[in-house]
């Protein structure tokens, strides 16, 4: 796997791997991660087309499920905890 592009965003880290003629798109923030695949041979630009799909609307739908994702585990973690 390796590294095709980080991608400065101001709530989570957002990094492009090829591996297997499929991009990973990867999304981190804190203990929590997102991933994405996709087959290269689905877009017609490459890495631009990954590009292309990281618009605002996918941004701020990764950010609402971080959201979740950190609500989901803070309650179980409660749960283990008492």
């Amino acid at each position: 796997m390796r590294v095709v592009a980080e991608l400065p965003h101001r709530d989570f880290k957002i990094t492009i791997f090829s591996m297997n003629q499929k991009f990973i798109i990867k999304a981190e923030k804190g203990i929590l991660e997102q991933s994405y695949k996709i087959p290269d041979m689905d877009l017609t630009d490459g890495v631009n087309s990954v590009f292309e799909l990281l618009d605002e609307e996918f941004l701020n739908t990764i950010n609402a499920r971080f959201a979740a994702m950190g609500k989901d585990f803070k309650d179980a973690y409660h749960r283990y905890n008492y």
